[in-house]
């Protein structure tokens, strides 16, 4: 079955599930009338069926078992209610197949698996494959990059669907999910990263002398085009730097400052703290 004709349903229609409805009517994977939108908030689900004309959900518990595809996009620290509530309502795990895709933060698979797999048989588990993924906020306007661990019962279809829907709202690459720590520390917080370098960017041109607005253009454009000559020239990072870095010239002068303050150690213990703090959440 494609995913034109399946339906799908969304628990929480925040920033993040917003951004899932919007890419997959843009890219017409889904007509609206297949999309299910269940939220606490009341002026959320109004906005929703406003905005994007999406079937609004009476409860959690009818989405879960009327949709063939369901986007946990809840708050990390609401899913175990959302989930328990689900698995004790009348006629759980009675439909058909159901393609579980998580995008809670920090929650790992075992933990939803103990929560929805805990009332059914083995046979029903295998027909509610569970896959998780760590997507990141640029997904809010398409250039988003996903990496994604499906469970033991995904099969390829599976897999291929939600690479169609994430693939949407940018890159998507399927890990082991002992590797999503490590894109949650990369990707995940990656946008983080990068706003901190364009603040200090502008900072540093402000205090060079330019003017606030042109200090961030600057660096927002110089950004863009550095990203846009690497993917379009294909070669490492090293040999582009080494390109501009002419020998007792301006930008020569500025990596050794950055070499001189260890500023790409930092950045990687950075990024293996951000690692190890995912791992920690996760248990």
């Amino acid at each position: 079955m494609t995913n034109q004709h399946r339906s799908i349903g969304f628990m929480g229609g925040g920033n993040m599930g917003e951004a899932i409805v919007g890419a997959l009517l843009n890219s017409r994977i889904f007509p609206k009338e297949n999309i299910v939108v269940s939220d606490a908030s009341e002026e959320r689900l109004r906005y929703m069926s406003e905005v994007y004309g999406v079937t609004l959900a009476g409860d959690n518990a009818r989405l879960f078992a009327e949709c063939d595809i369901v986007v946990l996009a809840v708050k990390p620290q609401q899913l175990t209610g959302v989930l328990g509530e689900i698995a004790q309502s009348a006629g759980y795990g009675a439909g058909g197949r159901t393609l579980v895709i998580s995008i809670a933060a920090g929650f790992p698979i075992r933990k939803i698996e103990a929560l929805l797999y805990g009332p059914l048989t083995e046979v029903r588990a295998r027909e509610m494959p569970i896959i998780r993924v760590m997507p990141n906020t640029p997904a809010l306007v398409l250039a988003g990059m996903s990496g994604m661990s499906p469970n033991r019962y995904a099969v390829e279809e599976d897999i291929e669907a939600a690479m169609e829907i994430l693939g949407a709202m940018g890159r998507v690459i399927v890990f082991g999910e002992e590797k999503l720590d490590a894109v949650t520390a990369l990707s995940g917080s990656g946008p983080a990263y990068v706003f901190y370098l364009i603040e200090a960017m502008t900072q540093a041109g402000i205090e060079a002398g330019l003017d606030p607005s042109d200090a961030a253009a600057l660096t927002l454009q110089t950004l863009e085009g550095a990203v846009k000559l690497i993917l379009a020239k294909q070669e490492a990072p090293e040999s582009l730097r080494k390109k501009v870095t002419s020998p007792g010239g301006t930008t020569e002068a500025a990596v050794q400052v950055l070499e001189k303050n260890n500023v790409r150690r930092n950045i990687i213990e950075a990024i293996l703290a951000a690692a190890r703090r995912a791992e920690e959440l996760s248990r």
